[in-house]
């Protein structure tokens, strides 16, 4: 997903009485239109990552972040995404991760990717 700055996954926060693998479904969907119909989950891939932003709307505060990464693949190549939250999309190959991405937290996740699907 493009932002005005960077690439990054869609993701977002958990909803009172969502667990991990429905809140990556509600989020994938509100921000790319895909459903979870459109999609095969990998049951044996599931990425963590911990880290302490700093935000300016919390006076300066680290907070403590829990991402959590699902991996899929599309059923059909004719899937249609629909972008709401975000300037724009691309898919990217393998080898060509775009610049810049977050790369405290996709770098990671694309070595464990990686690793996964070479196993």
């Amino acid at each position: 997903m493009k932002h005005p700055h960077y690439y990054d996954l869609p993701k977002g926060h958990m909803e009172i009485g969502e667990n991990e693998q429905q809140t990556a479904l509600r989020e994938l969907w509100e921000e790319t239109g895909i459903k979870s119909s459109d999609i095969d989950i990998d049951p044996n891939f599931r990425f963590e990552h911990i880290y302490y932003p700093t935000y300016e709307r919390f006076g300066g505060e680290q907070v403590k972040k829990t991402l959590v990464v699902f991996l899929a693949r599309l059923k059909s190549d004719s899937t249609q995404v629909i972008p709401s939250e975000h300037q724009d999309f691309q898919w990217f190959t393998w080898s060509s991760p775009p610049v810049p991405i977050q790369t405290h937290t996709i770098y990671p996740l694309l070595d464990k990717v990686y690793a996964h699907l070479n196993a």
